[in-house]
């Protein structure tokens, strides 16, 4: 298993070790800043890093399944021309060199942890695994050059690999988006949101944690592709408001209107461009929140039974009730 010291990847190896499962995780040195994550009875941790195709063969030897959590998910500097380097170095060329590892020690599953953006933006429409369009940043590039290679490797060797493309993911611990849309709510911060009909899916990471283990051991799955989502799709009106009642505070009746907020990310970002800072900012945090990313997991909901157990208004509920 790859990221085991990480956000989703953590949740998988409880779930494992939970199941009495033997695993096998590759850590970089220094990735748990001294602090054991697990019981080293039941995991074995091998020092590495998808960099080093010789580590990567020692931790695949005499293992039957390859659960590939790990990559570099910084989405939002996709355009940054080292971070681009960094998103093919790492989510590419490391799936490929850990692919490698798995075929000269003979391997029999590989689950590779994708990413919805592994396709192209898909606009003001809900799709499924049969929107094909080329991804459109080099994060995402990165990603569907990785699933080509695991689903031509899977082919050739007779395995079961399975892609998964999780949507936003939120959960204890989470960094990202949404947690800075909750903190700036916490805060004040965030002017209320107004509803414009878009759509966006999430998924609870406890929910990409069953995705992963259902992947591995449905038969089912073999040589599939799936998106991952809590089944539901959610406005920025309704985010706000949920986000709201987690944090106890009133929702308010009324919103700013989407004219002005794009007016206000359009003055702050010609600001930022006096400074020197040449990307849209305050647009793109903007579009976040009031633009469509909408995935349907019908397929996976079908072919795996896959149910998942939150939806954020529960994921808020259980928030506001711990905060009383």
């Amino acid at each position: 298993m790859t990221g085991g010291t990480g956000f989703i990847g953590r949740r998988v190896l409880t779930l494992l070790c939970e199941q009495g499962a033997y695993v096998r995780v590759l850590v970089r040195p220094h990735s748990t800043d001294g602090e054991p994550i697990w019981n080293p009875i039941a995991v074995e941790a091998v020092m590495g890093d998808l960099e080093d195709a010789t580590s990567l063969k020692r931790a695949c030897i005499g293992i039957d399944t390859v659960l590939h959590i790990a990559g570099f998910a910084h989405v939002d500097a996709a355009n940054t021309p080292d971070f681009a380097a960094r998103h093919w170095a790492i989510n590419a060329e490391g799936t490929f060199r850990l692919l490698d590892a798995a075929v000269a020690t003979e391997v029999k599953r590989f689950v590779f942890l994708s990413s919805c953006k592994a396709v192209g933006d898909p606009g003001l429409r809900c799709v499924d695994e049969s929107w094909t369009a080329a991804a459109d940043t080099p994060y995402g590039q990165a990603k569907r050059a990785a699933e080509e290679r695991v689903l031509t490797v899977g082919r050739a060797q007779g395995w079961h690999v399975v892609n998964l493309r999780p949507v936003l993911v939120y959960g204890p611990g989470m960094k990202g988006n949404l947690a800075r849309l909750i903190a700036m709510a916490q805060y004040g911060c965030l002017p209320p949101l107004p509803e414009t009909g878009n759509r966006r899916s999430l998924i609870h990471v406890d929910d990409v944690a069953q995705a992963i283990l259902l992947a591995a051991a449905c038969p089912a799955a073999a040589g599939r592709t799936y998106f991952v989502s809590d089944g539901q799709s959610y406005s920025g009106r309704s985010l706000y408001a949920m986000i709201c009642r987690a944090l106890g505070k009133p929702v308010p009746t009324w919103a700013v209107p989407a004219s002005l907020l794009y007016g206000v990310a359009g003055l702050v970002d010609g600001l930022r461009r006096l400074s020197g800072h040449h990307d849209r900012w305050a647009r793109a945090i903007l579009d976040k929140l009031l633009g469509w990313a909408c995935y349907s997991s019908v397929r996976i909901e079908r072919e795996l039974d896959f149910r998942p157990a939150w939806t954020l208004e529960r994921y808020c509920d259980e928030l506001r009730e711990l905060s009383q």
